[in-house]
């Protein structure tokens, strides 16, 4: 019988969505880091309903699985040929003054990209029938379109920021429903894993915490990049969909992440903070001292597989994660500087 092997996402340049399924018949969307020089990659994003990334596998989920293979996936190649890429940061930065937070909010995203795309699907597709049904997939059934392309740009950009020598910065979160983890610069391919934790949780109707699975995926990689829960206050519309109580919360939180952060965006700005540059690099060493941890936005799957999304909010890190990577960052320092002297 064939041998099966699994590994995370992130040790093989890639990002997945919540299951963060990818296997190797998957087309993915390849991101450049052209100032970096390194590539990371990511699924295409299914849409909603009875997906992959939501743990249902049946009939209807392969057979929209192989649409994307034989059908989406050679047309956007045809486009990415011919136009030679898209430029990821400045969607993203035109995004966050259009309300998105880029995470669990890609309405403005997924327009922009759509924008770029539409004409080119037209000239790409094999025939108008084609065209018309990819159309309709990226226009009216898939408003998060665009999140897989965020999280493979904020995983070239994670990628290129890793493994400096004594930094303290946060360069991946992943969860798996059972575990969260952290990896940080200056600590190699270490992780640094506690118990995911419970989401606070707005549920659909019908369903409650009972339900819920504990928090899932590779997507907190957008949090890495200053995006997604770091910047609540740019997105108003946000608010109540993770079930927040005000949008001073929103703007609250986001001045929290401020605390714990290395610096300021040059290239996102947040429109209700007088275009303030957003919160970047997660900073274990200010995350110990200030008790503050980072805010992740998130989807919430069902615990059954299938069942698919139950609702949406926001998860809290477990501080323990940092304190250890804390320790650990500590104690490789003093060894350096005792081999040093």
């Amino acid at each position: 019988a064939p041998q099966l092997k699994f590994q995370p996402c992130n040790e093989r340049g890639a990002v997945g969505p919540m299951t963060g399924i990818i296997t190797g018949s998957m087309p993915l969307v390849v991101i450049e880091n052209q100032t970096g020089g390194n590539s990371a990659y990511s699924t295409i994003n299914e849409g909603m309903g009875q997906v992959i990334r939501f743990g249902a596998y049946g009939p209807p989920v392969v057979e929209h699985l192989r649409w994307i293979e034989k059908v989406l996936a050679p047309v956007l190649a045809r486009i990415v040929n011919r136009i030679g890429g898209m430029d990821m940061r400045s969607i993203i930065s035109q995004a966050l003054s259009m309300g998105d937070e880029l995470h669990m909010r890609n309405h403005a995203s997924t327009c922009l990209l759509l924008r770029e795309l539409a004409v080119e699907v037209v000239a790409a597709a094999p025939d108008p029938a084609v065209g018309e049904e990819i159309l309709t997939f990226l226009s009216r059934r898939n408003d998060q379109f665009f999140l897989n392309f965020g999280m493979a740009a904020a995983k070239a950009t994670m990628d290129a920021a890793h493994k400096i020598k004594g930094s303290s910065i946060v360069t991946a979160i992943s969860r798996n429903g059972y575990e969260v983890g952290i990896r940080v610069s200056g600590l190699g391919e270490r992780w640094f894993v506690a118990p995911s934790p419970e989401v606070e949780t707005l549920f659909f109707s019908g369903f409650g915490p009972q339900d819920a699975c504990p928090d899932l995926g590779d997507s907190a990689i957008m949090e890495c990049i200053g995006v997604g829960g770091m910047v609540m206050a740019a997105s108003p519309a946000i608010v109540p969909f993770l079930g927040a109580d005000s949008f001073q919360t929103s703007m609250d939180s986001t001045a929290d992440m401020y605390e714990i952060t290395a610096g300021e965006s040059p290239h996102y700005a947040i429109p209700a903070l007088d275009m303030r540059g957003a919160p970047t690099g997660i900073d274990l060493l200010k995350v110990v001292e200030t008790g503050i941890v980072p805010s992740i936005h998130t989807a919430v799957a069902h615990r059954e597989a299938g069942r698919g999304m139950v609702g949406a909010g926001i998860s809290r890190l477990p501080a323990e994660l940092f304190e250890q990577a804390f320790l650990a960052l500590s104690e490789e320092l003093e060894i350096e500087q005792g081999e040093g002297s």
